[in-house]
């Protein structure tokens, strides 16, 4: 056997970025394709109930161990934050004629408030050159977004993507915390079943609760339950138990640039030179970021 070659788990923390960043740019994808067709409290509701079904199923199967009170507690928390606010967040924003542009702008601000906060709660030390990679991404998402931000949005769309951005920066770091040793089917489940309960009162309260089963509105629930509740949510809290909470949202900056060239692809929503430079300015955000120079990961 070749000791020069990575292991397993060395490969899967050097590809799990990449995929990361595929898969949560894709959910602005599925909202666009689901959200003509239901509510965003509804449609969430039906998102997350259909996630808990799935792991449901592979609770039952697998019989994994179910956290302490205290565990249970901690993934409450979680899945109020990061699922609950975050995605209530970003898809009643944009439900309110925020434009995608301007709320991929907001959330993408995750990076610099993680840092902060994660220099004063976990001590995670932040380097000057970290500093001036997270704002370069910030000047990247700008110039993606640039010029596609048109239209007037009430305040309330603007405080929906606001409770989004601190939503996803707190349960990060929550779960950075003290959600790394619970088991991921488990602590899941709990997160899930949090957040529906969270987006079924909502729609209760507010909304008409009427959905049209169409293929669009289908495929979309099934790509964002399979594609990003499952997969791009655990991808998510993997980097967060190897990598350190700044190098980890700083690929929230490649969430835009990724997005935008996947409308392109789908929907042709052109892009312009000056938000393909922005993409580049992005890449070298994230660079900076994780550059690691001789340090040793956290």
């Amino acid at each position: 056997m070749n000791r020069n070659l990575p292991s397993f788990a060395e490969s899967a923390v050097f590809a799990a970025p990449a995929v990361f960043v595929l898969l949560w740019a894709s959910g602005f994808i599925g909202a666009k394709l689901g959200l003509p067709y239901a509510e965003p409290m509804t449609f969430l509701t039906v998102r997350m109930a259909a996630v808990v079904l799935v792991l449901g199923l592979i609770i039952v199967l697998t019989r994994p161990l179910w956290p302490s009170r205290a565990g249970v507690l901690h993934s409450a928390v979680v899945g109020l934050l990061v699922h609950g606010c975050y995605l209530g967040g970003v898809f009643v924003a944009i439900d309110r004629k925020l434009p995608v542009g301007f709320v991929a702008l907001v959330v993408s601000l995750q990076p610099i408030l993680t840092s902060t906060l994660a220099n004063r709660v976990l001590g995670e030390r932040v380097t000057l050159r970290q500093w001036a990679g997270l704002a370069l991404g910030v000047a990247g998402v700008y110039l993606v977004v640039h010029g596609h931000t048109e239209g007037a949005a009430p305040p309330f769309a603007w405080a929906a993507a606001i409770v989004g951005l601190i939503g996803m920066t707190l349960g990060t770091l929550y779960q950075k915390r003290f959600g790394g040793g619970i088991e991921w089917r488990t602590g899941f489940f709990i997160q899930y079943v949090a957040a529906a309960a969270l987006f079924a009162a909502g729609a209760l309260a507010a909304e008409t609760l009427k959905v049209q089963w169409t293929p669009q509105f289908l495929l979309a629930i099934g790509w964002l339950v399979f594609g990003l509740s499952l997969g791009a949510i655990w991808l998510l809290y993997f980097l967060i138990r190897h990598q350190a909470a700044a190098r980890v949202l700083s690929l929230f900056y490649l969430t835009p640039p990724f997005t935008a060239l996947m409308a392109w692809l789908m929907f042709d929503e052109q892009l312009s030179p000056l938000a393909l430079a922005g993409m580049a300015v992005c890449v070298a955000g994230v660079a900076l970021v994780n550059w690691r120079a001789g340090e040793k990961p956290a």
